[in-house]
């Protein structure tokens, strides 16, 4: 006599809705495929991004993520990627002026807009009044965030949201720095709105 265990009839169980799964998608050929994205590539869209003044034509994915398309793409690595979800500001850019997280930004949706990265904020080898700021508070320990940091700053100080130590630590309050130089942050966007 055969005793049938719990598991046993588990596994059975488990084992026979695979099967019909397989067999069933084996038998379906009426089911339509998913249409590929027009482009010049298979699934990818052509577009023209404008980043820190020069003209850059890429062929993406449409999914790809503004960060993706420059650290990835482009090669401009300044940008970091944190956390990938909008949460740390390692990858503020600046587009048209205000800052974003490229992290949640499409290259797409940038496409026509002027943006500025890490890389094009100084005016060639002289550093933008909030680069050399950081510098001189030591604004950074690790440096992984800094350059979120610097770009946020500078737009924080050109929005007007620099009045004072309690405004400035509110709007920067989306860049996080996990070494905890927010003291140094703080007093480099100080003077650079002082100088600014």
């Amino acid at each position: 006599m055969l005793t049938v265990t719990r598991r046993m009839l588990l596994g059975a169980t488990v084992s026979s809705l695979a099967l019909g799964s397989v067999e069933s998608r084996a038998d379906d050929t009426t089911a339509p495929s998913p249409a590929a994205p027009t482009g010049s590539r298979s699934g990818s869209i052509d577009i023209v991004l404008q980043v820190n003044g020069q003209q850059v034509p890429l062929a993406v994915d449409p999914r790809t993520s503004l960060l993706d398309a420059l650290r990835e793409r482009i090669g401009l690595t300044g940008t970091k990627k944190g956390c990938d979800r909008g949460s740390c500001g390692a990858c503020t850019v600046h587009i048209d002026g205000r800052r974003v997280l490229s992290c949640l930004t499409l290259a797409a949706r940038a496409e026509g807009k002027a943006i500025t990265t890490i890389e094009g904020l100084a005016a060639g080898d002289t550093l933008h009044p909030v680069q050399a700021a950081f510098l001189h508070h030591d604004g950074y320990q690790c440096g992984y965030c800094t350059p979120g940091q610097i770009m946020s700053a500078a737009a924080l100080i050109k929005e007007g949201h620099a009045r004072s130590d309690t405004e400035i630590r509110e709007w920067m309050s989306g860049n996080i720095c996990r070494c905890g130089a927010y003291p140094n942050i703080v007093a480099a966007i100080r003077d650079a709105a002082q100088e600014g």
